[in-house]
């Protein structure tokens, strides 16, 4: 017996099994080696959409149901290997969600704990979170933390396009979703704009704060502010040699990941740059947000440009080419797996 094979099946270990069986029992010794791995084992496929090809679908989604009517008007990116299962990853799911102009997404809240990185927008697009609207600018990195009151509107004239990343496997994992409508398109107003920003975002906190939940209390991590940071760093030329200048976004209270569950990140990769291989334990969603190069997952290459977007599998062999200067957005459940003790990464080809 062995992690990697199972014991042979005799003809007397099979009638046993089989009979067992009718009692809802198996034998541990020959299911050991499929469930206890010397790596991680997933069904889990590397994949690449085209933005181009996702928003001719929404827009056409959009002709046929409102915001309204389908609650959230959200085309799911499952991963080829996990078709059925509403998830790009095995612990994460992804969407990209559709407001049209003068459309509302009523207001609800869940257990899950959501993401939205803004891919397309207008002025007069918004969301709104625990009673705090917020505009949405391209490439912003919105949170609404578990069971927050959000809705999202669009006040202005074209289409506004975001990518949705929620914990919804996990949540399912643990049999512990609850979801409760607020029964109005928009929820009350109740702290002006850039509240959040102001209170927590400035290296200070109020006085007499107490944290409630593991989530950021700010909900919105504007681009421009993230991408001068990375800019800033460059001109340092420390750069990477798995990643170029990645930053991850943090909740400024104890400088933890923002989300409970699910880790973000952003980093720069400079014109011509070239990673060596990396590896992580956590399977991870890219969005390009700026330029254009190629990624390569276990062998196989991806070309990519701005808001394509692709999965890397856990534990798989990756590497970046940067064509143009590029900034990439991605998220995992690396935030849930180094609380629980099992984040593993390797660096380089060994």
């Amino acid at each position: 017996m062995s992690l990697t094979n199972a014991p042979e099946l005799t003809p007397e270990r099979r009638e046993f099994y089989e009979r067992i069986d009718t009692r809802s029992i198996t034998p541990l010794w020959t299911v050991l080696s499929s469930v206890v791995t010397p790596e991680p084992k997933s069904a889990c496929q590397s994949h690449l959409w085209h933005y181009d090809d996702l928003r001719k679908f929404l827009i056409e989604a959009g002709g046929l149901i409102t915001a309204k009517e389908a609650e959230r008007r959200v085309l799911v990116l499952e991963n080829p290997g996990l078709r059925g299962k509403t998830s790009i990853t095995t612990d994460l799911y992804a969407g990209l969600q559709l407001v049209t102009p003068g459309e509302s997404a009523p207001a609800h809240r869940h257990s899950q704990s959501a993401l939205r990185l803004v891919l397309e927008t207008d002025e007069g697009a918004h969301t709104t979170v625990n009673g705090e609207r917020t505009p949405l600018k391209y490439g912003d990195f919105v949170i609404t933390p578990p069971w927050s009151w959000h809705d999202h509107g669009n006040d202005g004239d074209g289409p506004v396009i975001w990518l949705d990343g929620l914990d919804l496997p996990m949540v399912s994992l643990f049999d512990a979703s609850f979801a409760e409508e607020l029964g109005v398109d928009q929820q009350e107003i109740t702290r002006v704009s850039g509240d959040s920003l102001a209170r927590y975002a400035a290296n200070m906190l109020p006085v007499g704060y107490e944290a409630r939940g593991q989530a950021s209390p700010v909900f919105n991590y504007p681009y421009d502010r993230a991408r001068s940071a990375l800019e800033t760093l460059k001109a340092q030329g420390e750069i990477d040699p798995c990643h170029g200048i990645k930053l991850q976004y943090v909740n400024p209270v104890d400088g933890g990941p923002a989300m409970p569950t699910i880790s973000t990140f952003l980093q720069l990769l400079p014109k011509g740059f070239r990673s060596v291989s990396y590896r992580s334990t956590d399977a991870t969603i890219f969005a390009a947000l700026e330029g254009k190069g190629t990624t390569t997952i276990d062998g196989k290459a991806y070309d990519w440009g701005p808001r394509d977007i692709f999965v890397v599998p856990s534990w798989k062999g990756v590497f970046h080419e940067a064509e143009d200067e590029s900034v990439l957005f991605s998220f995992s459940a690396r935030a849930a797996q180094e609380k629980l003790g099992y984040f593993r990464e390797r660096r380089g080809n060994g």
